[in-house]
């Protein structure tokens, strides 16, 4: 009885708009408790390695497609200032591929029993998103993709290191902290957004839109974000194994972390196509 009095006192204090990412932050409400079947870091980290597995598999996917979609009308796009030669059937299919995340992403934060299939689902498209940005949109410079990789992976390997020795803690200041920056981002977003369809602002949106620094400074911010976002995960993993959580809790907390993990990357990605698209020209 006092076990789960302690869990439900330390569910309602992590609980914050910004503990961390949808699925992580149902996970901080949790008070159950097993001793038996309780979840482990190991078993956290396999079913992570699942759900990237999956991404690779979405990259394959969209590498196989992309032979048999190669025919028809083509499309010409100017995409961060590298020049893509799409086929209709080839961008139909993309188009697939972001609504098909945007569902299967909702599925699995909402229904949670469905994450082990929806999340690996979501993490498909991923993959099949980012292997259309690195192969198709990076044609000649796809190292720039394992670049990218590398630059995540060492943004992890840090974000744990610093989490791991207690440097950075998630306090009510660090929350603070992450609410600031993406409120400041979001906002300026749909500031932007919503001056693009006012006539007398149209102009200057679209001149923000298009600034290079503008874009450089957003994406860094966005970095920023999803890096502290990783120590917010890493922060309720913890809370998952040293509470005791039941086994099933892991697919949870498996998926937020891959979510971050492919979030990060993308944001990363994304930055490496701006600076090099403008080298390019």
């Amino acid at each position: 009885m006092n076990r789960l009095s302690n869990n439900t006192a330390q569910a309602e204090k992590r609980s914050s708009i910004l503990s961390s990412n949808p699925v992580m932050r149902r996970l901080n409400k949790v008070d159950a408790y097993s001793e038996t079947n309780a979840s482990s870091y190991g078993g956290i980290t396999l079913k992570t390695v699942y759900f990237l597995l999956f991404t690779v598999a979405g990259i394959i996917l969209q590498l196989i497609l992309s032979a048999s979609l190669a025919s028809g009308e083509t499309l010409k796009l100017n995409y961060e200032g590298f020049e893509v030669s799409l086929y209709k059937s080839e961008a139909i299919a993309l188009g697939g591929a972001v609504i098909a995340a945007i569902v299967f992403q909702l599925l699995a934060f909402f229904a949670k029993p469905t994450v082990p299939v929806t999340g690996a689902l979501y993490c498909v498209t991923q993959g099949y998103i980012l292997s259309f940005l690195i192969f198709k949109v990076l044609k000649g410079y796809e190292y720039l993709g394992v670049l990218a990789l590398a630059i995540t992976m060492l943004i992890i390997l840090v974000m744990a290191i610093l989490y791991s020795t207690g440097v950075i803690k998630v306090t009510k200041k660090f929350k603070m902290v992450m609410l600031t920056l993406f409120v400041t981002v979001i906002a300026g977003s749909l500031l932007t957004l919503a001056a693009s369809f006012i006539p007398f602002t149209r102009e200057i949106a679209l001149a923000v839109t298009n600034n290079f620094a503008i874009s450089i400074i957003s994406s860094v911010i966005f970095i920023i974000i999803a890096a502290l976002f990783l120590i917010c995960d890493f922060d309720t993993i913890d809370h998952v194994v040293k509470d005791k959580l039941p086994k099933k809790y892991e697919w949870q907390a498996a998926f937020g972390l891959a979510f971050t993990v492919l979030w990060l990357y993308l944001k990363v990605l994304d930055i490496i196509i701006t600076i090099a698209g403008r080298n390019k020209n």
